[in-house]
């Protein structure tokens, strides 16, 4: 049975991917961790998924990792974190690219998002968290490695796992940087709709008509205005649920971001569900189903 890399396993979108993979079937996941002692690893090995240690700083040791394997699926934070003028996440992934190459890889799936600085011409400069995965995903593109990249949106799951969904002392309110009432917000089902997408690509790469090597596929769940999703929210809690417009969250990367969506758009013109990964066989969950399963059982 085919072998596919998980980076991130733990993580949101890697958890998705790994869940998605094991319900398939067709390739057996391994984890890469930092440590094997850790309770997240040994949780994973505990339901009989290999792990496998590696410091994504060292290609040695991502190549003694991936090594032998078909598929990697490739991801990292959105921190943008600097050490001596070179982004600590442009190294990692740039990283798992080299060792892919010299292991001979066949399919690299990079989680990737646009080029800020670039959409905007110049007027946002300051979202390394965001351009690095672009310029990681140039990188993939230049280094020969068989590739495709997945694109993601505002996380649904943000309302829990980030606070954006508040409690007041009647309901709730959903504070959203730089959006007004009016401005579209497209937002991506992770555990939903990521992982089903990196098994669709995994499926379908090796077909020339399917288009899926040297590709993007944006992983759009749905799209709202916030007062729509406030809105949707309060009559299925049967609560009050609120939209605020905050003015920054104190992170100068961070509010150009929100901004981006708010304004220009990250993904504008892009149909949703996308008909892409539709044509794959991905089959999309709608907002009305996640807040059925997963905002309601947590906040009703």
């Amino acid at each position: 049975m085919p072998v596919i890399t998980i980076f991130g396993a733990t993580g949101g979108q890697g958890t998705s991917v790994l869940n998605a993979v094991l319900a398939d079937g067709t390739y057996t996941p391994r984890a890469v961790s930092r440590s094997l002692d850790s309770a997240k690893s040994k949780a994973l090995m505990a339901k009989g998924i290999q792990v496998v240690k590696a410091n994504l700083f060292d290609v040695e040791s991502v190549k003694a990792a991936i090594r032998g394997n078909d598929a990697v699926f490739g991801v990292h934070t959105i921190c943008g974190l600097r050490r001596g003028g070179i982004s600590t996440s442009l190294r990692i992934g740039k990283n798992l690219v080299d060792a892919a190459k010299e292991v001979g890889v066949k399919f690299f799936i990079w989680s990737s998002l646009p080029n800020a600085t670039k959409l905007s011409d110049g007027l946002y400069k300051h979202g390394y968290h965001v351009d690095n995965k672009a310029e990681i995903e140039d990188y993939l593109k230049a280094s020969g490695v068989p590739y495709a990249a997945l694109l993601t949106c505002w996380f649904a799951e943000n309302l829990w796992n980030f606070g954006s969904l508040q409690k007041t002392d009647t309901g709730y309110t959903i504070p959203a940087p730089n959006f007004g009432p009016a401005d579209i917000q497209t937002a991506t089902w992770v555990a939903h709709d990521f992982g089903p997408a990196a098994v669709a690509l995994l499926s379908n790469y090796t077909d020339p008509m399917k288009g899926v090597l040297g590709n993007a596929f944006l992983v759009i769940s749905m799209q709202f205005t916030y007062p729509e999703l406030a809105a949707a929210i309060a009559a299925a809690l049967k609560k009050e649920v609120t939209f605020t417009a905050v003015e920054t969250v104190g992170v100068a990367g961070l509010d150009e971001m929100f901004h981006l969506q708010a304004t220009i758009g990250m993904y504008s013109g892009t149909p949703v569900p996308n008909p892409a990964l539709v044509a794959l066989g991905v089959q999309f969950g709608s907002m009305a189903e996640f807040i059925k399963a997963e905002v309601v059982p947590r906040f009703a």
